[in-house]
């Protein structure tokens, strides 16, 4: 699979709790070069990115970040609030003590409620996968299906664990066909990329894939 492929499937990240405009900048400005889907930044930097980087590309951002366990009303306003700044993607993490909790009406209210906060933008759905189990994985696979979200997703890539293969072949068998699916975390190579694609990854959240598409042009 050729690397502008990939990178085209690639939401370039940066979430880190200390990154400097200049840091968000340059990914930014990375995204623009590589053509990837969009960079997924921080919510305090989405009106200064996309300012900067106008109509050349994707300004996605993350809800509920990282442990998910903001009130609903909190959820909704920090997507309204992203979307007024100029968001065109939510990632937002679900209430995983919810889950846990078998509170599933809560779950999908929750998420179309979020949902209908964007405005018409996409929404990724990240339901941290490495605290879950199989059974608590095909459950949100069906609660996603059902909400009217646009991605189900892996990972806020801060647990202790990121995409698995198996995981997203899971995804691809338990969600519905109109579901896509983003694969997020520790996606660390070219071939990690291509594999979670083959097995039916739609989006995948790296910073690593530029890294390598620069590391190759300077070969």
């Amino acid at each position: 699979m050729e690397i502008e492929k990939i990178l085209s499937l690639c939401d370039h990240t940066l979430l880190n709790q200390a990154a400097s405009w200049d840091e968000i900048k340059a990914v930014c400005a990375d995204g623009i070069r590589f053509h990837t889907a969009s960079v997924c930044i921080p919510a305090s930097y989405v009106r200064q990115a996309k300012e900067y980087v106008g109509d050349k590309l994707k300004i996605c951002t993350v809800i509920g970040f990282l442990n998910g366990y903001s009130t609903t009303a909190v959820k909704c306003f920090e997507t309204e609030d992203a979307v007024k700044n100029g968001a065109d993607e939510i990632d937002m993490v679900i209430n995983i003590g919810w889950l846990k909790d078998k509170k599933y009406d809560l779950l999908l209210n929750e998420i179309k409620s979020v949902k209908k906060s964007c405005g018409g933008k996409l929404l990724k759905v990240i339901i941290e996968t490495c605290l879950l189990t199989d059974e608590e994985k095909v459950e949100m696979c069906e609660i996603v299906s059902a909400s009217g979200a646009d991605y189900i997703k892996t990972s806020t890539g801060f647990s202790k664990g990121g995409a698995t293969r198996e995981d997203v072949a899971l995804f691809k068998a338990n969600a519905a066909p109109h579901l896509k699916i983003k694969a997020a975390g520790g996606i660390a190579s070219l071939e990690d990329a291509e594999d979670f694609i083959n097995l039916g990854a739609d989006r995948l959240g790296t910073s690593r894939i530029v890294k390598i598409a620069k590391a190759q042009m300077e070969e």
